[in-house]
């Protein structure tokens, strides 16, 4: 069964950091790409970062490239996604997904991935 599980989610100031975690605690996806994804209130789901199979590509999205870091241990089993300088506006709820469909590719759009995670909680107050 898959399951991906996030954490490290919470209400932050602007400028603070925060590191995501996501283990994929149930079938292995340690050698496909992975993604983070975000939605805010009233706004569609939009790609933050990705990274391939083997962490030799990583990609970001313009807002927050420079400030946000996407990275993995594949022992174990886990994708970070460590933030800083965070601003409100990257309050959200973020989201780590697993690519099984093109296992050596660095997908960027949400229809590419197949398995997501239930999201956590990012606040950064102002």
């Amino acid at each position: 069964q898959v399951q991906l599980v996030e954490s490290g989610g919470g209400l932050v100031q602007a400028g603070d950091s925060l590191r995501l975690s996501c283990v994929d605690s149930g079938r292995t996806f340690t050698t496909y790409p992975m993604g983070w994804f975000r939605q805010a209130p009233g706004k569609e789901r939009e790609f933050v970062a990705a990274i391939s199979w083997n962490s030799g590509n990583l990609f970001y999205a313009d807002s927050v490239r420079g400030r946000f870091t996407i990275s993995r241990d594949i022992a174990k089993k886990t994708v970070y996604l460590e933030m800083n300088s965070l601003l409100p506006e990257d309050t959200a709820v973020y989201y780590c997904a697993v690519n099984s469909r093109t296992p050596r590719g660095l997908p960027i759009s949400s229809g590419e991935y197949d398995y997501w995670g239930q999201g956590t909680q990012v606040t950064v107050s102002s």
